[in-house]
């Protein structure tokens, strides 16, 4: 295998398995959706996002997996129990995994299918800014968690 590809995907799955332990790290369901002033959104609704923005990005648009993402619910969704939150995780990184996989080190410089930031981007840049958003909020997710705890 390609060490670029390589890598990617050794990343995308270490830190996706970091954002299901920081879930299942809560000591409760309840904290997990706890509003924290000065913050936007509870742990369970970051990894939502993330989860729901990597199946679709990777899963749904390169991997043709069908899935159909709802961004608002992401953001809006309460109570959904840590089980669940944990199943669209791994449903995530086995969509990122399989494409990274199926991808050729060629089509990195291909143009993504999608339009994301006004302007074409290739799949390496796509896939880098996916890997900073997911540790951008996964940061996000470990803060929060200890605030609560």
């Amino acid at each position: 295998m390609n060490p670029v590809i390589e890598s990617l995907v050794e990343l995308f799955d270490r830190d996706l398995q970091k954002l299901e332990d920081e879930i299942k790290a809560y000591p409760d369901e309840a904290l997990l959706w706890k509003a924290v002033p000065g913050t936007t959104n509870p742990g369970g609704n970051l990894a939502l996002h993330l989860s729901g923005n990597l199946q679709n990005y990777f899963g749904a648009v390169l991997g043709n997996t069908g899935y159909k993402r709802n961004r608002p619910l992401e953001f809006s969704a309460k109570d959904v129990p840590i089980s669940e939150v944990v199943k669209e995780i791994k449903a995530a990184r086995a969509a990122v995994k399989k494409v990274l996989l199926d991808t050729k080190i060629e089509d990195f410089t291909k143009i993504y299918p999608e339009e994301i930031f006004g302007k074409p981007m290739t799949y390496m840049f796509f896939f880098n800014h996916l890997y900073g958003h997911l540790n951008y909020h996964l940061g996000q997710v470990n803060y929060h968690r200890r605030i609560v705890k």
